[in-house]
């Protein structure tokens, strides 16, 4: 899976609701009340270049979307990543896919956003909005300091992740030559 930009905020994000809609209805829910859509319908409808839109996809489906910002904030010396507006497949929410279904997708969009700051938007903390504080078990491993860990701090409280990232030392190949 891949977590990557909503280039085209309106059609993109139409193409999911197409997608999610089936979902939803394929259970019997309405899609129209489905939580979180609202937010990302705002979001679609700005004219700013880039709402800094994410979806989390394989080669069949969408399986989640977010926001994620690339802030500047006075608690933090270099940049932080703010992820919001979390929002999975309906078939997650309405226990179509089980639980540790649920789960392995949060895991890997909190992985894919961990890629984004070590990549294309270069941060050194991620602030990370969970759909909702019962969603932290999932994360609860994380917390443990290893030497392979590439968090140097990581805190759960409620339903919002903090972390700072280790920094990523040189390549071998760079060190030899220095």
């Amino acid at each position: 899976m891949r977590l990557l930009p909503i280039k085209d905020p309106e059609r993109s994000w139409r193409h999911i609701k197409v997608q999610w809609k089936k979902d939803a209805e394929g259970v019997g829910e309405d899609f129209a009340s489905f939580g979180g859509i609202s937010a990302f319908d705002a979001l679609t409808s700005k004219e700013a270049d880039s709402q800094g839109l994410y979806y989390l996809a394989d080669h069949e489906r969408v399986h989640a979307v977010c926001q994620v910002r690339r802030l500047l904030m006075s608690k933090y010396t270099a940049p932080a990543l703010s992820v919001r507006f979390v929002n999975v497949s309906p078939i997650y929410d309405l226990g179509v896919a089980d639980m540790q279904d649920y789960a392995q997708i949060l895991l890997t969009l909190f992985s894919g956003v961990v890629w984004l700051s070590r990549d294309a938007l270069a941060a050194s903390h991620i602030r990370f909005f969970l759909k909702s504080p019962g969603d932290s078990q999932f994360f609860a491993a994380l917390r443990v300091a290893t030497p392979l860990s590439p968090f140097s701090k990581f805190t759960i409280e409620g339903a919002l992740i903090e972390c700072s990232l280790k920094e990523v030392a040189a390549p071998i190949a760079e060190q030899a030559a220095s």
